[in-house]
């Protein structure tokens, strides 16, 4: 599967990207919970993430179509009652409105593939993504700890 935007491309991840992956591990914000950063013996590794790519189909590559070069992931997660839509980027593609435009691809997708509502999990601290969320249309409908949940009505 692949879809395309005027900037991006995504497309299904391969293990060869892994140090990617991995590089959005070492960059997450303190506040994120323990198991989702680089454990004490540097878990997970490269390694790690490469054989475990395979564990999400629903999640794709972000890659740039001028440089080709892969800035994070985007996609749904297919667990519980309703996909789920997530994204990461690295820092150094924040602010530029990637995360949105690879937001709407995904969420044209699964209107286009028949789904009638997605959700979406998100830090309460965490306000840029939310920013996204708002642009994409999703409604914050109530939380859960620290995060906030989030629907969007096909």
């Amino acid at each position: 599967m692949s879809l395309e935007t005027s900037r991006l491309v995504l497309r299904r991840r391969t293990a060869s990207e892994a140090a990617v992956y991995r590089q959005l591990w070492t960059e997450r914000d303190p506040r994120v919970p323990p198991h989702r950063r680089i454990s004490p013996d540097g878990r997970p590794t490269v390694a790690d993430l490469a054989a475990r790519t395979p564990e999400n189909p629903g999640l794709l590559a972000v890659e740039r179509k001028d440089t080709a070069e892969v800035i994070g992931y985007c996609g749904l997660i297919f667990a519980g009652d309703e996909p789920e839509l997530a994204y990461e980027l690295l820092r150094a593609a924040h602010g530029r409105g990637y995360a949105t435009e690879a937001g709407q691809a995904v969420v044209a997708w699964a209107r286009e593939a028949g789904y009638r509502r997605l959700r979406a999990t998100v830090w309460d601290w965490n306000l840029a993504s939310r920013r996204v969320l708002e642009k994409l249309g999703f409604r914050e409908t109530g939380r859960t700890g620290h995060n906030l949940l989030a629907v969007l009505e096909l």
